[in-house]
């Protein structure tokens, strides 16, 4: 009857380590995270976002930092894109925001370029330098339309 006992505990604490093992990768999958009190909040604006979407992430040198929090229209009709970034983060006013892509048609995520000024931003600044999404249709089509052009100036 004891034997019973410590095999149904032994099997209930593999089954809850099981359980737990899948929940934090769940997370870390969907790109989910526990967001602690006092992140450095900032704002960037972009005149196009393409396909970012919130808890994007954001990284320096590769490096995840944070995640977008959200993503507004603001009332000069451009995005306001606002970051959650690790509050241990010292970044220059100068830092650049960037809209880029992993690899050709992965995710969008932003980068992060910090600049060389002393004067540091703080929660609830707004990043003045920003770099919008490349629209790859765009692009593409402005190709493909240089190309006719040059073709039909040939001829």
């Amino acid at each position: 009857m004891q034997s019973s006992r410590v095999r149904d505990l032994v099997v209930g604490l593999f089954v809850l380590a099981g359980l737990a093992a899948i929940a934090y990768l769940s997370l870390q999958v969907g790109g989910l995270s526990y967001k602690g009190p006092g992140g450095l909040e900032l704002v960037a604006s972009f005149d196009a976002v393409g396909g970012l979407s919130e808890r994007a992430p954001v990284r320096i040198a590769g490096v995840k930092v944070g995640q977008v929090e959200s993503i507004v229209l603001g009332d000069d009709l451009r995005a306001r894109v606002a970051l959650d970034l690790d509050p241990r983060l010292e970044l220059s006013t100068d830092t650049v925001a960037s809209i880029r892509t992993e690899g050709l048609l992965g995710d969008q995520f932003i980068e992060l370029a910090p600049g060389g000024e002393e004067e540091i931003l703080r929660s609830g600044d707004v990043i003045s330098f920003t770099e919008s999404a490349i629209n790859l249709e765009k692009l593409i089509g402005s190709v493909v339309h240089d190309a006719r052009l040059g073709d039909g100036a040939e001829e």
